[in-house]
């Protein structure tokens, strides 16, 4: 009996039209980051920043008709929404997936929110595949959402800077059980909880609330709570930690690092975006580096993926990995064998 494979549909993207640049990233710096490092080191020549009309859920929709509009599908088809919109949205305590739900009239589909920070897609890939394979009621998967942390940055921090390149935008995948072509192969997530509290929103929690004091500092406090642990942990654990994934995706997918043909990674500094193709085995026009996107969250990976496949990059045989890695810490990766399951 023949096993049941998912696919991917399609992808949806959403950009807003704002844009900060290099230079005005190193002005809100006051200087401790010149334009030059910004673009060579960091590796953003500008991102985008969202519009007045640009909140996460409405994001989320925009890249979701734009999927259904480039994929011709039907949005009464699909069955699940998985949103992995951030948590800074525009109304909390709302359902994300389920506002999308409705924006896009997925009449038949239920839907849930779930958060892996910048490592949400690849997870919720690797959940969706795993609902349409489990339920046989579950036919199609849509994983969409929007991102907008970068509002809360404070470039007057300098522990910040790893975070200066956070921007805005949305991302949809569609997944689809039996489609035959573009097969979601193996994926793996690895979580180090030691560092689930070293970085995030200080202000505006149970632990420490908005008050008439703090409201103004609270809209720029997401900070590395506990820097030097964050950092010294980090360098030990993160490139092992990637490495590890990749190999343990390819493992499940019955592939190994040479079959690899395209590398969709989230946008980091240009050095170590370099150094991860290099270690690949990969050229730089095996990839899409972000310089000019920025790094909107856990949208990266789709976003990789659609340019990838607008500029030819990724093509019928090609062999995608998608790496993400979110604050708390995790990391992940996943494989897709891009084409007709012939191929």
């Amino acid at each position: 009996m023949k096993q049941p494979t998912v696919g991917i549909v399609g992808t949806g993207i959403y950009i807003p039209e704002g844009r900060m640049t290099a230079r005005e990233i190193s002005a809100l710096t006051k200087g401790v980051w010149s334009e030059q490092a910004v673009i060579d080191k960091l590796g953003i020549r500008q991102k985008s920043i969202p519009g007045p009309a640009d909140g996460t859920q409405e994001m989320g929709v925009r890249a979701a008709l734009d999927a259904l509009k480039n994929t011709g599908m039907d949005p009464k088809e699909i069955d699940v929404i998985v949103c992995v919109g951030e948590e800074w949205k525009e109304y909390p305590l709302t359902t994300s997936a389920l506002y999308i739900q409705d924006r896009i009239g997925a009449v038949n589909a239920w839907g849930i929110d779930v958060q892996n920070r910048c490592c949400t897609t690849v997870t919720a890939m690797k959940m969706a595949k795993d609902m349409l394979l489990a339920d046989e009621e579950i036919h199609v998967v849509m994983v969409v959402g929007g991102y907008r942390n970068g509002d809360f940055v404070d470039y007057a921090d300098k522990d910040m800077s790893m975070m200066y390149n956070l921007s805005a935008g949305g991302g949809a995948i569609i997944l689809k059980k039996n489609h035959g072509k573009n097969l979601l192969l193996g994926s793996h997530v690895i979580g180090d909880g030691s560092l689930s509290r070293t970085a995030g929103v200080e202000i505006g929690g149970i632990a420490n609330p908005i008050t008439p004091e703090n409201y103004l500092e609270a809209r720029k406090s997401l900070r590395l709570m506990d820097p030097v642990a964050m950092k010294n942990r980090l360098n030990e654990v993160s490139m092992p930690n990637w490495m590890k994934c990749i190999d343990e995706s390819l493992r499940k997918s019955k592939l190994e690092r040479k079959d690899l043909t395209y590398l969709a990674i989230l946008h980091i500094k240009r050095s170590g975006h370099v150094s991860m193709v290099h270690d690949l085995g990969l050229t730089e026009e095996q990839t899409i580096y972000l310089e000019d996107y920025g790094h909107i969250g856990q949208i990266d990976q789709i976003l990789s993926l659609h340019l990838g496949l607008q500029t030819g990059k990724v093509k019928d045989g090609s062999v995608v990995c998608m790496l993400a890695a979110g604050i708390g810490y995790v990391w992940a990766a996943n494989i897709i064998r891009w084409g007709s399951t012939d191929v």
